[in-house]
């Protein structure tokens, strides 16, 4: 494995990449709940034009017969045979900061050794931050705003963003261990576990690639295209509200769901006053808007009840 990832033709490319950038990983593996994994691997393959840097060696990480790859037979002949792949390529957000994007099949073969190679390659390209995502059904109404848990070295995301924080024993996925191995390192890492709603989680359910998405951004500061999904986020859900509301043991669980939800969210704490009602954040255009109606009330307020230049009381 090592021979064939740092081959001449790979360092040729890494020599491109700048220092200090983020890493964002996307494997595919144990839970993908709502296809989270799958529709940001693709989201960004296609918005963000990945560049090649390293390819692992599927004969060496990937179990073909329990994921067989996929061939077409065309009448009386074979084509398009599509092997699995697992590759560290380069990116540029939308207003062309680089980042770095792990992607593909999680290995079923030597975790050890992948991770260890993956560890290099932080520290060779000093790696800001790294973030993943992955996805687990729950028993959470679609009709609230999408919850995380959250983990890793960010005590920030971990204490605005993290609204269910179980301490359990779970089945451990590559990801998980990478970010272990990080965060044992002191390296900068978070994960982010998206709690889908479980009747959704069969469905590519577009809420969860928003969540992926703004976990990213909160995370990196990067700046990536979620104007389309949520469109399809929009429609999608109006298509759920409709098929639910034509039955009525669907409706009480959701409702069931609801109320749950909002039980156990008010028993968290106070919400931030950012937050609408709704549980979205207000955008910058919204915040300077209502910045800027505050400032004019006060300056009003001012002029009517004080001499010019008084302090606002």
């Amino acid at each position: 494995m090592t021979e064939s990832i740092f081959s001449a033709e790979y360092a040729d490319r890494r020599a491109r990449v700048p220092k200090g950038i983020p890493l964002v990983v996307a494997m595919q593996g144990l839970s993908d709940a709502g296809g989270a994994v799958s529709q940001l691997e693709e989201h960004l393959w296609k918005h963000y034009q990945p560049e090649e840097l390293v390819r692992f060696n599927a004969d060496l990480l990937l179990d073909y017969r329990a994921r067989r790859p996929v061939i077409t037979f065309d009448e009386d002949h074979l084509v398009d045979y599509s092997p699995e792949e697992l590759l560290l390529t380069l990116l540029h957000d939308e207003l062309g900061a680089p980042f770095l994007l792990l992607s593909g099949y999680e290995p079923d073969f030597r975790w050890d050794q992948f991770i260890d190679t993956v560890l290099l390659l932080v520290h060779e390209f000093e790696v800001s931050i790294t973030v993943w995502s992955h996805a687990i059904p729950m028993p959470v109404p679609h009709t609230r705003p999408l919850t995380t848990t959250v983990s890793g070295s960010r005590d920030d995301l971990i204490e605005t963003r993290s609204a269910w924080r179980p301490t359990t024993r779970l089945s451990a996925s590559a990801a998980h261990v990478l970010e272990y191995r990080l965060h044992s390192l002191g390296e900068e890492v978070v994960g982010f576990a998206l709690l889908i709603p479980h009747y959704l989680s069969n469905t590519e359910y577009p809420e969860a690639l928003i969540a992926a998405l703004d976990g990213i951004m909160a995370a990196t500061g990067l700046i990536l295209s979620t104007d389309s999904v949520r469109e399809t986020s929009r429609l999608f859900q109006a298509k759920v509200d409709a098929q639910i509301a034509e039955n009525e043991e669907s409706l009480e669980m959701v409702r069931t769901l609801e109320q749950r939800y909002d039980a156990y969210m008010e028993d968290q704490g106070t919400r931030s006053p950012l937050i609408g009602e709704d549980g979205t954040i207000p955008t910058a255009e919204q915040i300077a808007s209502e910045l800027e109606r505050f400032l004019a009330e006060r300056q009003q307020g001012s002029a009517g009840d004080g001499e010019p230049g008084d302090a606002p009381k």
